[in-house]
């Protein structure tokens, strides 16, 4: 009579071990990918704004659809697909446009506390569209949390 109950408890933990993994490997790469930026302005020096957000037009939508992609390649195993955080890591949608751009460069840059460092592989135009994207979601972002 235990070997059926221990073959239910075998398979149950296996099955639970192979979501798990689904939902690991379900947000993507957690190696650095790089960032194809063709049709941005290049930056001759880092900048603290956001250079594109300053351009418009364009430039800015270019900027956006760039970013989406940068963000999805480079972001979101663990900052949250689509730009929604799944708590694992802070939602950056919520960091406001403009006031926060050097905040976020230097974090990018740098890493922080379980953030790798990107310097030196995302360049500044990958990292300025990212922010570009996510400063498109901010609003939606701040009625979702905070009603507002």
């Amino acid at each position: 009579m235990t070997r059926p109950t221990n073959t239910l408890a075998l398979f149950a933990a296996a099955l639970l071990g192979a979501i798990a993994i689904g939902v690991v490997y379900g947000h993507g790469d957690v190696n650095p990918q790089p960032v194809e930026t063709e049709g941005l302005p290049e930056l001759d020096e880092r900048k603290q704004e956001n250079p594109y957000r300053e351009a418009g037009g364009d430039v800015y939508e270019t900027a956006i659809r760039i970013g989406e992609r940068g963000y999805q390649a480079n972001c979101a195993a663990c900052h949250g697909l689509g730009g929604v955080s799944g708590g694992i890591a802070p939602d950056l949608r919520l960091l406001e446009p403009g006031f926060d751009d050097e905040y976020f460069m230097s974090k990018v840059l740098d890493g922080a506390r379980g953030m790798p460092a990107f310097d030196g592989v995302l360049d500044d135009e990958a990292i300025w569209a990212i922010k570009s994207w996510l400063d498109t979601m901010h609003e939606d972002a701040m009625e979702e949390r905070y009603g507002r």
